[in-house]
C-alpha cells in the first residue's frame, strides 16, 4: 500500500535545505477534517531554524514544491502546509491491498520474536462470575487478540483466585451449613448463598473468622480435608466458567492460578531476605516501601500465611522464567493500581530490570442502578444471564423483523453476544460505567448490531450482484468525496490498530469500524451499486462494497465479535 506520508517526506526533504525525510516524517498529521486535507505539515517547529513565522515559512514551502503524481493540490495555509492526495490513487492503493491480503488486512509482523503475556478474566473459584468481570474479559480477550495479529507470540492467561482465606470461609460455612446435592445441582449459586451467610453469622459470631483462618491454613499446610473441599469446589466452579467463556469464544492458554503459586514463594521470600529488603514489623515481614510514597507491602501475615502480592510477585518471576516474556500485561481493575504499583517495585528492588516489562491495563468499574456489586451481601447479576439475555431478545427482534431468516439461533447468539462485547469496548476502558439492560440491548446508533448489519448489507449487495469483484476497475470513477471517505477510513486502519496495541485500548479500533460502518452507509445512500450509470461504475463500487465488508469483519474479530452473513 502507498504511503503518503513517506511521499511528502521525499517530497519536501528534496526541496527544503536543512530538512530530513525522518523529520518531515515526524511533523506530517493528519487534519481534524479533510477539508482542510489528507495531510498537513504544521511548520511551527521549524521556526527558530529557519528564523521565520509559521507562516512565512509554510508559503514558501508550498511555493518550492514542485507537481507530485500523488498529490492533487498542496496549500498553505496559515502555518500549516496542506497536502491533498491524489484520490484515484489513494483508492487503488488501498482497495488493491486490501483485497491482496483480506483477512490479514491490518496484521503485520512488528511483534515477531516477541512474547507477550495477558492475564485477563482471572474469576474468583466459588463466587459468581458476575457482570462486574466482563471488562477484564473481553478487553483482555481483545488483546490478546490484536497483540496476535500484529505478529507477537502471545498468551492467555486466566490466573484464577482458587486461593486466599475466602476458602477458609467457605469451608467453615459447606461444613457447617452445606449441602453436597444442591451444591452439584448449582455450584455457584450455592456457594453464594454459603459465602454470604458465612458473614451474615460473622457479624455476630467472631470466632468464624478464626475459624476460617485456620481452615485456610490447613490448606496451605496441604491437609487432605481441606485439600479435598477445595478441589471439589473448584472443578464444580470451573465447568459453570466454561460455558460462559464457550458463549463468547474465549479460550485460554493457561489455567494456572493462584494457587499454582503456593510452592514457589518460599524462594522468592528467600531472595528478598538475602537482598536485605524484608523486615518484620508486628510479626509480619514486609518490604518497607516509604522512600517511594508506597505504604509498606504485606509479604507475609503474623501466622504465617501468604497474600496476593506475595502471589503475585511469584507468578511474575514463574512468567519470566518460563517465557521471557517481552510485555507481562495485566488487565485488572483500576481499583488495584496501588497493588500493582507496589508489588513491581518489590520486584525491582529484588534487582530485576524486567520488572518495568510489567504493565497493569486498568479499567473502570461496573455498578449496578442500584449500588456497587457485592458478592459478600449477594448483590450480583450473573454474566451467563446477562449473554442469555442477550441473546433472548434478539430472538425476539428477530422473529419480529424478519421471521424466515435462516440459522436463527446462530444469529441471534452472534449478535447479542456481539451487543454486550461491542457496549463493553466502545468506550474507554479507564471510565467507570453504571451496567443499564436497556443501552446493553439497543440495536440502534453506534452499536455491534449496527455495525454487524453493515456487515451482512455488504455481504447482501454482493450476494445480489452475484459477479466476481476485481481490483482490475477504473479508480476514477471512486474520486467523489463519499467514496473518498470510506476509503480513508479503510487506510488507517493498520494504523488504529498498532495504536490500539501501544496505548492497551481496545476502544480505538472499535470506534474506527463505527467510523467504516457509517462512512458505508452514507456511500451505500448516495452512490447507487446495483443500478449504478454503468457497468465500469458498479464494479469499482462494488470493490468499495467488499473492502468494506471485509475490514468490518478484521476489526470486529479482533474485538471477538463474529459477523452474521445475514441479518
Amino acid at each position: 500500500m502507498l504511503n503518503f506520508k513517506e511521499e511528502i517526506a521525499k517530497l519536501v526533504s528534496k526541496q527544503v535545505e536543512g530538512l530530513s525525510e525522518s523529520e518531515v516524517m515526524e511533523l506530517v498529521e493528519v487534519p481534524p477534517d479533510f477539508k482542510m486535507g489528507d495531510y498537513a505539515m504544521p511548520c511551527f517547529k521549524l521556526a527558530k531554524a529557519f528564523r521565520k513565522s509559521p507562516q512565512i515559512i509554510s508559503e514558501e514551502i508550498t511555493a518550492s514544491l514542485s507537481e507530485s503524481k500523488y498529490f492533487s493540490e498542496v496549500k498553505s495555509v496559515g502555518p500549516y502546509v496542506n497536502f491533498f492526495v491524489n484520490k484515484s490513487m489513494l483508492a487503488e492503493s488501498v482497495l488493491s491491498a486490501v483485497n491482496a491480503e483480506k483477512e490479514r488486512y491490518g496484521s503485520s509482523n512488528i511483534g515477531e520474536g516477541k512474547k507477550v503475556i495477558v492475564e485477563f478474566s482471572s474469576p474468583n473459584i466459588a463466587k459468581p462470575f458476575h457482570i462486574g468481570h466482563i471488562r477484564t474479559t473481553v478487553i483482555g480477550n481483545a488483546l490478546y487478540k490484536i497483540y496476535t495479529y500484529l505478529g507477537f507470540d502471545t498468551v492467555a492467561i486466566n490466573h484464577l483466585g482458587d486461593y486466599g482465606t475466602q476458602f477458609g470461609k467457605l469451608i467453615v460455612a459447606y461444613k457447617k451449613w452445606g449441602k453436597k446435592e444442591l451444591i452439584e445441582k448449582e455450584p455457584i449459586k450455592e456457594l453464594l448463598k454459603l459465602y454470604v451467610q458465612f458473614h451474615q453469622e460473622a457479624e455476630t459470631d467472631s470466632t468464624l473468622e478464626d475459624e476460617a483462618r485456620s481452615w485456610f491454613k490447613k490448606l496451605e499446610d496441604g491437609d487432605k480435608e481441606a485439600y479435598d473441599l477445595w478441589k471439589w469446589f473448584k472443578d464444580e466452579s470451573l465447568k459453570e466458567f466454561n460455558a460462559v467463556y464457550e458463549l463468547m469464544n474465549i479460550k485460554f492458554d493457561s489455567w494456572a492460578g493462584e494457587s499454582f503459586y503456593s510452592d514457589k514463594m518460599p524462594k522468592i521470600v528467600e531472595e528478598m531476605e538475602s537482598k536485605g529488603i524484608l523486615q518484620e514489623s508486628e510479626g509480619a515481614m514486609i518490604v518497607d516501601l516509604e522512600e517511594h510514597k508506597m505504604p509498606p507491602a504485606l509479604i507475609k501475615k503474623s501466622d504465617g500465611s501468604t497474600l496476593y502480592i506475595t502471589r503475585d510477585i511469584a507468578a511474575a518471576f514463574y512468567r519470566k522464567e518460563t517465557y521471557d516474556f517481552y510485555k507481562n500485561i495485566y488487565v485488572v481493575g483500576s481499583e488495584q493500581k496501588l497493588h500493582f504499583e507496589q508489588w513491581m517495585k518489590v520486584v525491582e528492588l529484588m534487582g530485576h530490570e524486567w520488572a518495568k516489562d510489567c504493565v497493569h491495563v486498568p479499567f473502570g468499574l461496573v455498578n449496578m442502578k442500584d449500588g456497587t456489586l457485592s458478592t459478600r451481601k449477594g448483590k450480583v447479576l450473573f454474566l451467563e444471564e446477562v449473554l442469555n439475555k442477550a441473546i433472548d431478545k434478539t430472538k425476539e427482534i428477530i422473529e419480529a423483523k424478519n421471521p424466515n431468516l435462516e440459522n436463527k439461533e446462530t444469529v441471534a447468539k452472534q449478535v447479542g453476544i456481539g451487543a454486550i462485547l461491542f457496549q463493553e469496548l466502545f468506550n474507554g476502558r479507564i471510565k467507570d460505567y453504571e451496567f443499564n439492560w436497556d443501552r446493553a440491548l439497543s440495536f440502534e446508533g453506534e452499536t455491534g448490531p449496527y455495525v454487524q448489519y453493515t456487515y451482512s448489507r455488504a455481504n447482501s449487495i454482493l450476494r445480489k450482484a452475484n459477479i466476481e469483484v476485481t481490483t482490475n476497475i477504473n479508480y476514477d470513477l471512486l474520486q467523489d468525496e463519499t467514496s473518498t471517505n470510506v476509503i480513508r477510513l479503510i487506510e488507517g486502519f493498520p494504523k488504529v490498530i498498532v495504536d490500539a496495541m501501544e496505548k492497551n485500548e481496545p476502544s480505538i479500533v472499535t470506534r474506527r469500524v463505527v467510523e467504516i460502518a457509517q462512512a458505508f452507509n452514507r456511500f451505500y445512500q448516495e452512490c447507487p451499486i446495483m443500478t449504478a450509470e454503468t457497468d465500469e461504475l458498479k464494479l469499482a463500487r462494488l470493490l468499495v462494497v467488499e473492502s468494506t465488508k471485509q475490514v468490518i469483519q478484521n476489526g470486529l474479530g479482533l474485538l471477538g465479535i463474529e459477523t452474521p452473513e445475514k441479518m
